[in-house]
């Protein structure tokens, strides 16, 4: 499956992506923010990182805490987003992408 490549990024860029991860109200927030939701990293990271949370939630309440585990995917996702590479999940980048969000 091929990625789309994402355009140029800055450390600003890298910087909300990877928190958006970390601390999901902080992609919700970059969505009210226009300067921020303009940037297609930024806005594609965000959207992702809510559809991953609402996932994992879910996930986490069907398996009884099995969320600890589930944060350190978070954890590693928000690092790859930091370093600039585009963070690819399987079904859901597409599902993003192909719906216009992101």
């Amino acid at each position: 499956m091929s990625e789309a490549p994402m355009p140029e990024t800055t450390s600003d860029d890298r910087l909300w992506a990877a928190l958006g991860y970390v601390l999901p109200i902080i992609a919700l927030v970059v969505l009210f923010i226009e300067d921020k939701r303009s940037r297609p990293y930024i806005k594609f990271n965000a959207v992702q990182s809510l559809v991953m949370t609402v996932i994992f939630s879910i996930l986490s309440t069907v398996t009884c805490g099995f969320g600890a585990v589930l944060f350190l995917i978070m954890l590693w996702w928000a690092y790859q987003s930091y370093t600039g590479k585009n963070v690819n999940i399987p079904l859901v980048s597409d599902f993003i992408r192909k719906q216009g969000w992101g």
